[in-house]
């Protein structure tokens, strides 16, 4: 599993407006520092939790179900990559990895790198899934308050891509959903790195988000 920490520049909720990220120096804490926070399941979770939660989690050909893949809008795209593993903290900051040792876990972490018809673009997709839905609710709302600490990292592309490896630091676009008991993050940057582009980055990160989270929420709560 090939992976990559990138400094995020443009973070936020999915719709929310873009702000500049901190420093990489202060944008980190100590795991000793992590707060406890708590989170319940969210307002609108089916009221079959228990039952959906007893459910094998999502495996990976149901969340990313197909290599060339077409949204609602025409875009066309590619994935390159997929792996997938029971060590979540593989594929997390360590912050993040902190917060999640203190609830009971996460199952399977699964992520998958695409990247545009020009390929251009690589947007790491990570789909977090968590024994009790709570937790799901807390990694959500930790990183939705401080997306540049609590992330999952980028996939590096492999080999017989042909795409090349972003540049460290390089400028990015971090959006996040949740479902009933995982949390869909999207990782978009330029594969040359470029800090210009940011709505058309925003547009492609988004819009993979969504797809993802479509097949995830359709498997939690309708076993599809």
């Amino acid at each position: 599993m090939a992976i990559a920490a990138a400094t995020l520049m443009y973070t936020g909720g999915s719709g929310d407006d873009d702000r500049a990220a901190p420093p990489p120096d202060t944008a980190t804490a100590t795991a000793a520092a992590d707060p406890s926070v708590t989170a319940a399941p969210p307002s609108g979770a089916p009221s079959a939790l228990p039952s959906l939660l007893a459910r094998p989690v999502v495996r990976p050909e149901q969340a990313f179900p197909e290599t060339n893949v077409r949204l609602s809008d025409g875009a066309r795209y590619k994935r390159v990559d997929l792996t997938t593993t029971t060590e979540c903290a593989q594929g997390m900051s360590p912050e993040l990895a902190a917060l999640v040792d203190q609830g009971e876990g996460c199952l399977r972490l699964t992520a998958a790198l695409f990247t545009d018809a020009e390929r251009r673009s690589q947007v790491s997709v990570t789909v977090a899934s968590f024994v009790r839905a709570e937790d799901a609710g807390t990694v959500f709302a930790m990183a939705s308050t401080d997306p540049v600490t609590y992330q999952t990292v980028s996939l590096d592309p492999p080999p017989e891509a042909g795409l090349p490896t972003v540049p460290p630091g390089s400028a990015g676009v971090f959006r996040r959903l949740m479902t009933v008991r995982s949390v869909v993050f999207a990782n978009g940057q330029w594969g040359d790195g470029s800090e210009t582009g940011e709505a058309a980055l925003t547009r492609q990160t988004e819009g993979l988000l969504r797809y993802v989270n479509d097949h995830v929420v359709a498997y939690e709560q309708d076993g599809v």
